[in-house]
């Protein structure tokens, strides 16, 4: 087994604030976020400067790391802005950068030189001579290139140095492409996938309409039908062991794109079959049934093991369990302060989740509005109420539906 120089690193995804404070909440041991500019999620909230300070400093008051993606391609217009952000980004205190341009790689030597540059699976590291190239200069870790196989990553670190971390993604949506770079967005909207604009046309349900025949449409298949280039979802929660066995030194949770709740459900069931694979063991079955309910395609584990089994047939999602509150305050009795996230009923099968304990069943008895008022139901978005919880939890619990109970009011 590679004997491994740091403690492994779960890298989750903070779209923004509110994301940010569920992975840290939850388990990760850092995030990775964008900035207005230069980030390959232009669609996500992220944080204007401000709003990045304070995520910075909330993540490293709970000993988490920061790193900001500067992984568009810049056209040579935006290059003048790039130097101003850099050096903003370091006295930030931001940790490291996660780069897939050159030049923005040699810029961040000068204008940022006390941060960690990581190079960005966009570059498409898929060999150790990328991988040493990087390293001799500067690179401090490389996101290697989805398409890696787990033998060429154990290859890779055999032949790179030690101190060069390898980093992986091990769960979220996968694209049709090469590490994520695509044209088809571009020629088909105008939304350069490069530059963190791409409207997923890889989604889209394609028919063929033959000149002579406008108006009538025909399938695009045989027996895998029209979504001819849709991709399932990534999970490797299963394969925690073999990463690390192979090398891999940061394992990444794509999505900053998706919800708080996403982050918090996904980031904490690889906490905690991270922490069971560093000690040998297998992840307990409950971790594994976590990541059903979030929203997602059905899962594959990529290209990690030959033939990825990537294509999907459908544009159709799935998902277990809803949240329906997150919890604000909670006093030492269980008296809970929440906030509505999706509307319940009193007397509804619920289930409690955060990071101390493994998902808890309860019934929801006697909701409250701020006034006292009891009610029926939580029917207000976002409405704060009171309810007893079966016992004392911390602030950012999340309390949830099950989509597979027999409520009367589902």
């Amino acid at each position: 087994m590679y004997r491994h120089t740091e403690t492994l690193e779960l890298l989750s995804p903070a779209g923004d604030m509110e994301r940010l404070i569920m992975a840290v909440t939850y388990g990760a041991d850092a995030v990775y976020l964008a900035g207005r500019e230069f980030g390959m999620r232009a669609s996500a909230a992220n944080f204007e400067n401000t709003a990045l300070e304070q995520g910075v400093a909330f993540a490293h008051a709970h000993g988490v790391k920061v790193y900001v993606t500067c992984n568009t391609l810049p056209r040579e217009d935006e290059l003048k802005r790039l130097p101003g952000y850099l050096e903003f980004l370091q006295a930030a205190g931001v940790d490291a950068l996660i780069i897939a341009d050159l030049g923005v790689f040699a810029l961040a030597a000068q204008f940022a030189p006390k941060l960690r540059k990581h190079v960005s699976t966009q570059l498409g590291v898929i060999n150790s001579a990328t991988a040493n190239f990087l390293f001799d200069r500067g690179a401090d870790t490389v996101v290697l290139a989805r398409e890696t196989p787990m033998e060429d990553i154990r290859k890779i670190r055999e032949n790179t140095p030690e101190e060069l971390r390898l980093e992986a993604f091990v769960h979220g949506a996968m694209c049709v492409s090469f590490s994520g770079r695509c044209l088809l967005s571009n020629y088909l909207t105008d939304r350069d996938a490069n530059r963190g604009q791409c409207a997923q046309p890889c989604r889209w349900k394609y028919h063929l309409m033959e000149e002579t025949r406008p108006g009538e449409f025909f399938e695009i298949s045989e027996d895998k039908g029209t979504f001819i280039l849709n991709s399932n979802d990534m999970c490797m929660i299963e394969h925690l062991m073999e990463l690390i066995d192979a090398g891999v030194s940061s394992f990444k949770i794509e999505g900053r794109m998706k919800s708080s709740y996403y982050t918090a459900v996904i980031t904490n069931a690889y906490r905690h079959a991270l922490d069971a694979a560093v000690r040998g063991s297998p992840p307990d079955p409950v971790w594994i049934c976590e990541t059903e309910k979030v929203s997602h395609r059905p899962y594959s584990t990529g290209f990690y093991f030959g033939y990825p089994g990537q294509h999907y047939g459908t544009s159709s999602y799935t998902q277990t369990a809803d949240i329906v509150a997150v919890v604000e305050e909670c006093d030492a009795e269980g008296n809970a302060v929440l906030t509505q996230r999706n509307r319940f009923f009193s007397g509804d099968s619920l289930e409690l989740m955060n990071p101390e304990t493994t998902p808890v069943p309860f019934v929801a008895e006697h909701i409250y509005d701020s006034e006292g008022n009891e009610l029926q139901d939580t029917h207000r978005a976002m409405m704060r109420f009171r309810m007893r919880l079966p016992f004392p939890v911390p602030q950012y619990t999340i309390i949830r539906k099950n989509r597979l109970e027999d409520n009367i009011h589902a």
